[in-house]
């Protein structure tokens, strides 16, 4: 009884299987390079040859436009390789005193010497002192603020001068303004106010009345010598100047009054006056 069964389930099987073998499609074979399509395969084009580009191209006539603009491109080039550069621009500051007519002079070229220098340099030749043009014996490179304080001073000694004597300055005689070296020429040690164009030595004065005044030897001499007129000089630059160095102060001093405007003190107000 159990062997019909197995029979008819083996006879409904196996033609299941031989029709779904028969349904799954065979691997499709890859094609040779010999067989492939050509539309398939794009193949790069040739390139041109040099005969058949310097054929195919125009030449450009005698009388065409890109040749005259190259002639004039060239010439521009040419042109602008040849100008020179321009000079950086010097970064200087104005002087009031300088604007207002308080000194005469005019504004320098700013002086760079290693160490020693000054941006905004003035090279002065007179004083405006009471209403008049007091010419230096010579012209002195100083900086701003000494061009500032020199005539509120020159002022003051001339208005002694009117007062106690009945003349007035004619001449300031004048030494060293600007000088690259260290105090008092040392060959060792700190730069001199002179080096930043701070600094002014004054030699005396020529007077109206025709008699000068210098301070060697009238600052330790007579009266007819000019020695008040000298000490008045020298106590009031020590109102209007931070150092004011003469013959007391010590041997370098001897013939000339040293003033500057240097810092002294830890909030620069303090004052050097010998």
């Amino acid at each position: 009884m159990l062997i019909r069964p197995l029979l008819f389930a083996a006879f409904v099987v196996v033609p299941a299987l031989a029709l779904a073998a028969s349904q799954v499609p065979s691997p499709r074979e890859r094609p040779s390079p010999d067989t492939a399509s050509p539309s398939s395969v794009p193949l790069p084009l040739e390139r041109p040859s040099q005969m058949d580009v310097s054929s195919s191209t125009p030449e450009p006539s005698s009388s065409s436009a890109p040749a005259s603009s190259a002639g004039s491109s060239s010439e521009a080039s040419a042109s602008s390789s040849s100008e020179e550069p321009k000079p950086p621009r010097d970064y200087q500051v104005a002087c009031p005193a300088l604007m207002d007519g308080q000194v005469t002079g005019k504004q320098m070229p700013p002086i760079q010497e290693g160490q020693c220098g000054i941006q905004s340099p003035l090279a002065l030749t007179a004083i405006t002192a009471n209403g008049r043009s007091i010419p230096l014996s010579a012209a002195v490179t100083t900086d701003c603020g000494m061009a500032t304080a020199l005539p509120d001073w020159i002022s003051e000694v001339d208005n002694y001068l009117k007062a106690h004597d009945k003349t007035q300055i004619k001449t300031i005689d004048v030494s060293t303004s600007y000088d690259c070296r260290n105090v008092d020429h040392a060959k060792v040690g700190n730069l001199s106010f002179h080096a930043f164009a701070d600094a002014l030595d004054v030699m005396g004065f020529g007077l109206e009345d025709g008699r000068t005044i210098s301070i060697d030897p009238g600052f330790n001499g007579t009266p007819e010598q000019g020695r008040d007129i000298l000490h008045f000089a020298r106590d009031s630059a020590c109102t209007h100047f931070m150092t004011v160095l003469g013959p007391d102060a010590d041997s370098f001093h001897q013939n000339n009054m040293h003033l500057d405007l240097g810092c002294h003190g830890k909030l620069c107000t303090a004052r050097l006056c010998e």
